[in-house]
């Protein structure tokens, strides 16, 4: 009987801790989702990286900081910030954020004294710095800019 009753104390302290094994998983899960899935970025935040990312008046130290791994694009920015220094204003227009877990795609209007181009596919990604560009999207706008990846 002391053996039948220890072994239903052990199936019954095994069971309790699967139990609280499987709810702490889906309780750290539900948490690491929620992390996950960052608030969606308003359009004039995402024209704001767009607008810095293309200031001539910003070394492009600091714009590294703009995109997902930005410090490989250094020097492509630099030349990029010395074609724009006597270009002219050059203005983005985005619209149709869809986010997606940690992305947000948006079409956006390229703005620039010969003309806009319209319906450009640019890409941001969430992470601990908060909405950065793409480092496709950097690449295009970079293209543009003369200063191709």
């Amino acid at each position: 009987m002391l053996a039948n009753t220890r072994g239903r104390i052990a199936t019954r302290t095994l069971r309790t801790a699967v139990t609280s094994v499987f709810a702490v998983a889906a309780i750290a899960g539900g948490t690491a989702l929620a992390a996950a899935d960052a608030p969606a970025p308003a359009p004039q935040e995402l024209q704001s990286s767009l607008d810095q990312f293309v200031d001539p008046g910003i070394p492009a130290a600091a714009k590294t900081k703009l995109v997902v791994g930005g410090e490989r694009r250094q020097a492509n920015i630099e030349t990029m910030n010395k074609g724009l220094a006597n270009y002219g204003k050059v203005g983005f227009g985005v619209s149709n954020v869809q986010t997606k877990g940690d992305t947000a795609n948006a079409q956006v209007a390229v703005i620039s004294p010969h003309g806009t181009v319209p319906g450009v596919p640019m890409t941001w990604q969430h992470t601990a710095a908060g909405w950065q560009i793409s480092d496709s999207t950097a690449c295009v706008i970079l293209a543009m800019g003369k200063a191709p990846c």
